[in-house]
């Protein structure tokens, strides 16, 4: 059957490459993939234990032990991989019967151990928090409903945040000093960012101590001026509760952010000027202990700064500035070398690559080079002058794990497999524990040096690998599309008892979302499985990722600029004109499915390729870009004042009255991130065109519809009985 792919897709889809690690060959096993076994866990992973690299050769893990229920903060060997310590036991505390959270101070003698968590947001919350002395054994109290300890690198106190206001406790005295005092919900934030940074800039403590503990420099946020949003949770209470927050849709008002440095001895803050700017996504003190450098963007996000902020002299200088006609992402890589040199990541020459300035901000070299992308940086190795990085060197479905001298020679590849590999290093850099994973293989944990050598695999997941081989399990077919002048990337999933002389119908699957990824060789998740039941239903499910999508360059990325759902949705439809011509497949029958952004492709191309698309899926989709949060939505669309027609002409709640397939809408109503207002509008534009439609909505869950007994069985449940109802070919049962 592979060959016969092959020999189709020469005829039919012209210029499309079939990749060298394609694995056609299916499963001849006879268990059947249910949704029950997708959900209760039946093919989850091994994986390891979350890790946190201590000083020197070792790491520190989490520890439950189920006998005596207790919990521990255990320390590790990377050479060995053995234990060799336990820092701490919850049985060994007075006063404190368990903890789920630790951190440490900066030589290692003391923890921050947190319990009884309350979430905020997606990744913020409060709790109760204690200082744990590891050589006394003493522990105390921080506070409680608190967030972000973190002790001063003196050791000798503890700043944290409570109530939108900031505090410092000194472990010995247990003295606290307020920071601020201005601290209002729903107006000022000190020291902790608000929805909007949190989930678009992917941050939440906005305070840092310098190196001696003498500064602690804080963002301030003033949101009185930004639109509120409320939703009603139902809950179990006779009377609904109301979340109200803060929330900057595209072109409101955003919230007014501030830089401040705090002197510790004096008690004194002051307000640093940074010049005209939107936002400061960005705080990292230097290696010199009185320059802090913050990062500045304009609301565009096209010109970022970043300020060198003299803490003695209370003022700012330019450090570096970048353009980009588009927009420049944010990322955590700014590191700072032993001579106060940086090294700094950037597109600005068309692929995401490792540049290294001196501290006035000029080029000493770029490192890393070529039409490929870096996927990630993780850290510079003084000792060795060598820099670590992640990157698709190897095909942009790939990861590989690199080595490279900072003056950009003597490149090594140090993973050994085609796939995705993801190295976690100890924090001396020696040593790297690897994740691999494709499309064949579930997850394989390995301990290598720094130099690349397999020193031990520690997990192969060779009971998953058994356990899957009994199932009627298809392989991912990747290859290449030729779309709009474009070679996209592809997967395509077959039944495993697939025959070229019948007809199948079509799923296609994808997110879409500018620099995403959803073709590439790794391990299956829920929906590859999902995907995969489906199949042995008789339909075959493909996946492009079409313009607009992530790690080919940003040309390919940044072409959706201005005009999101555009050129994402033409690849999408004519992606199905060309699978249609496939001998094997039913043009009468193709659908479409995708969760967020998915969502809100999918509604597009149901309306606007209505002569393809006879199904759609759209699950907690975007509707109008005007309903979204400002950071994301401005950074590729401006604002809706400047471009009203980017963001009307690819709204679907303008062409509702296009619909001519079958269509479901899942939202849930507790989701603070695409409000269901989304979904709401949306069906009342269905119901003005007198379209009819499916709707499921669910109560008081937020964007990933998960929380809850059986809420992601109950969702699959309903999408599973959708597509069999209304994507269906009698000639494939």
């Amino acid at each position: 059957m592979k060959h016969i792919y092959f020999l189709v897709a020469i005829i039919l889809l012209t210029n499309c490459k079939i990749e060298a690690q394609t694995n056609a060959k299916h499963s001849s096993s006879t268990k059947e993939i249910t949704l029950e076994k997708i959900w209760n866990g039946t093919f989850s992973a091994e994986r390891m234990n979350s890790l946190n690299s201590m000083n020197g050769d070792f790491y520190a893990v989490l520890d439950y032990d189920r006998k005596s229920r207790t919990v521990s903060v255990d320390k590790y060997s990377y050479k060995t991989l053995e234990k060799v310590a336990t820092i701490v036991n919850s049985g060994d505390l007075e006063g404190l019967k368990s903890f789920s959270s630790y951190s440490f101070n900066n030589d290692e003698t003391k923890l921050i151990l947190g319990t009884n968590f309350q979430q905020i947001f997606r990744h913020s919350k409060k709790g109760t928090y204690y200082a744990y002395d590891i050589a006394s054994k003493k522990l105390t109290l921080i506070g409680e409903e608190i967030q972000e300890p973190v002790f001063s690198p003196d050791n000798k106190n503890v700043a944290y945040a409570k109530d939108n206001n900031i505090f410092i406790k000194n472990v010995a005295s247990n003295k606290i000093t307020q920071v601020t005092s201005d601290g209002k919900k729903n107006s000022i934030i000190n020291g902790i960012t608000d929805w909007v940074y949190e989930e678009e800039f992917a941050f939440v403590r906005a305070f840092e101590w310098n190196s001696t503990g003498a500064y602690l420099a804080f963002l301030r946020f003033d949101e009185t001026e930004v639109p509120t949003f409320s939703m009603d949770i139902v809950g179990k209470e006779l009377y609904p509760n109301q979340q109200v927050f803060k929330y900057p849709k595209a072109g409101e008002k955003n919230a007014d952010v501030t830089l401040h440095m705090f002197t510790l001895s004096s008690k004194n803050t002051k307000k640093i000027s940074l010049g005209d700017y939107e936002y400061i996504p960005r705080i990292k003190w230097s290696n010199a202990a009185d320059v802090l450098v913050a990062t500045t963007l304009n609301r565009h996000q096209n010109n970022l700064n970043l300020h060198k902020v003299n803490a003695l002299k209370s003022s700012a200088t330019l450090l570096l500035n970048e353009t980009d006609k588009a927009y420049i992402d944010i990322t955590d890589n700014l590191t700072f070398l032993a001579d106060n040199s940086f090294i700094w990541t950037s597109e600005k020459d068309g692929y995401n690559h490792v540049y290294h300035y001196n501290f006035s901000g000029k080029l000493i070299n770029q490192i890393t080079q070529g039409n490929w992308e870096v996927t990630k940086y993780y850290g510079f190795n003084e000792k060795k002058k060598t820099i670590y990085y992640q990157s698709v060197e190897n095909g942009s479905i790939n990861r590989g794990v690199y080595s490279i001298d900072l003056k950009g020679r003597n490149k090594k590849l140090l993973s050994n497999n085609n796939g995705q590999n993801t190295a976690a290093f100890s924090k001396n850099l020696n040593y790297f524990i690897n994740t691999f994973s494709s499309a064949e293989t579930p997850p394989i944990y390995s301990l290598f040096s720094s130099k690349g050598k397999l020193l031990k695999v520690i997990k192969d997941n060779a009971l998953l690998k058994k356990e899957i081989a009994e199932y009627k399990m298809s392989q991912k077919e990747f290859s290449t599309i030729h779309i709009n002048g474009n070679d996209l990337n592809m997967w395509m999933v077959k039944p495993v008892d697939f025959d070229e002389n019948k007809k199948y119908p079509l799923l296609m699957f994808q997110y879409s979302g500018p620099g995403s990824q959803q073709v590439a060789n790794k391990w299956n998740g829920a929906n590859d499985y999902w995907h995969n039941m489906l199949a042995q239903k008789g339909i075959i499910v493909v996946c492009v990722d079409g313009r607009g999508t992530g790690f080919k360059g940003a040309q390919f990325k940044k072409v959706t600029q201005k005009e999101l759902g555009k050129y994402e949705v033409e690849d999408q439809i004519s992606t199905a004109k060309k699978l249609a011509k496939l001998p094997y497949i039913d043009n009468n029958n193709i659908g479409i499915w995708g969760w967020s952004y998915g969502g809100f492709m999918s509604t597009n191309c149901l309306l606007k390729g209505n002569d393809i698309f006879t199904t759609a899926i759209a699950v907690a989709p975007v509707t109008s870009w005007r309903f979204y949060d400002s950071v994301y939505t401005e950074r590729y669309m401006q604002t809706p004042q400047e471009n009203a027609s980017g963001y009307d002409d690819n709204s679907p709640i303008n062409y509702a009255g296009k619909l001519k397939g079958k269509y479901l809408l899942v939202h849930g109503t507790g989701d603070d991130n695409v409000h269901v207002q989304n979904s709401f509008r949306m069906i009342n534009s269905l119901i003005e065109a007198n379209k009819q439609f499916d709707m499921f909505i669910v109560p008081d869950r937020t964007h990933g519809i998960y929380k809850g007994r059986n809420t992601r069985l109950n969702l699959f449940t309903k999408m599973t009985n959708f597509i069999e109802e209304n994507l269906n070919n009698e000639s494939t049962k």
